[in-house]
C-alpha cells in the first residue's frame, strides 16, 4: 500500500474558481524539466470518498468533488496554504475499502 495525500474540494472551486491549472503545468513543467517522475494528480470525482471511512470527509465536501492526489505530503500542505477553503488528508490505497486512486485516472 501507498500512503497518498490529498487537498479536496468543490469540482468548481478547484477547476474554475482558483487558477489551478496554471499551478499544475508549472509544477508539471519544472518536474519535467528536472527528470523527475510526476507524483501529483487532479482526479474529478474520487473513488476514495465512497470508502466508509472517508464519508464524514465526503459530507463535509460540496459535489461533485475532486481532489489533488499526491504521493509528496509537502506539496499539499503548500496547496492548503495557497487555496485556504480546502479539506486535506491522507489515505493509503489500495485497501480493501480504498481502490489504487491512478486506476482511472486522466493525468493532469
Amino acid at each position: 500500500m501507498k500512503t497518498y495525500h490529498y487537498v479536496l474540494a468543490s469540482q468548481r472551486f478547484l477547476t474554475e474558481e482558483e487558477p489551478l491549472e496554471e499551478v499544475l503545468k508549472e509544477r508539471t513543467r519544472d518536474y519535467l524539466e528536472k527528470q523527475k517522475e510526476i507524483d501529483f494528480w487532479l482526479v474529478k470525482q474520487p473513488a476514495f470518498l465512497e470508502a466508509p471511512e472517508m464519508q464524514e470527509i465526503k459530507t463535509k465536501c460540496p459535489q461533485p468533488a475532486a481532489a489533488i492526489i499526491s504521493t509528496n505530503s509537502q506539496f499539499i500542505t503548500w496547496l492548503k496554504l495557497r487555496l485556504e477553503f480546502v479539506i486535506t488528508g491522507q489515505f493509503q490505497a489500495p485497501s480493501d475499502t480504498i481502490p489504487d486512486p491512478l486506476a482511472s485516472l486522466t493525468t493532469v
